[in-house]
């Protein structure tokens, strides 16, 4: 991946242990409904720019909010699209940022809990938010915000986890039920 592609597109692959035999599970994006403001706002810079016409020889009030307005939505939706949430088999990841890139990682072993939230419009949107507990005091992957089919998404981890053998399944006696 190319310089200026990195600034495009996060490259999740750079972050895998591939001698170690990691594998994306499952990558995963922001939810629309984090960007959904940025693109009413985006909408509202064409009003502003419909608005230079009466604004006569003061046109440039209403371009400077409209520019201000849409240079604001874009850069916020771009912002949104390189926040990326991995589902590895050994591990979970967030990489987020365009110039300055953070990395929060968490492995399997080190996840004791999973919350997950969702408000009214996320369960009629499809979108929740996860908070992942762990031994550790102070951790860099606490919660993930606006994951789209969070059911699945918490289904997944759980798969992954019992694969890996890391939590025992109880055996249950079949005689008493």
């Amino acid at each position: 991946m190319g310089f200026l592609a990195r600034f495009l597109e996060p490259d999740v692959r750079r972050h895998l242990l591939e001698v170690e035999g990691e594998v994306v599970v499952d990558e995963v994006r922001k939810h629309w409904a984090a960007t959904l403001w940025w693109y009413v706002l985006i909408a509202l810079s064409g009003v502003f720019f419909v608005l230079m016409i009466p604004a006569g020889n003061y046109f440039w009030a209403p371009l400077t909010v409209g520019l201000l307005a849409f240079c604001i939505g874009m850069w916020k939706c771009h912002v949104a699209h390189m926040d990326r949430f991995v589902i590895t088999n050994m591990r979970v990841f967030r990489i987020h940022g365009v110039f300055n890139q953070h990395l929060a990682t968490m492995p399997m072993t080190r996840i004791l809990d999973i919350s997950l939230t969702q408000s009214l419009e996320g369960q009629l949107l499809g979108y929740g938010h996860f908070v992942f507990e762990s031994a550790a005091q102070d951790q860099g992957l606490k919660e993930i915000r606006f994951v789209g089919r969070p059911e699945e998404r918490d289904l997944t981890i759980q798969r992954v986890i019992q694969r890996a053998g890391l939590r025992k399944t109880m055996q249950l006696d079949q005689t008493h039920f």
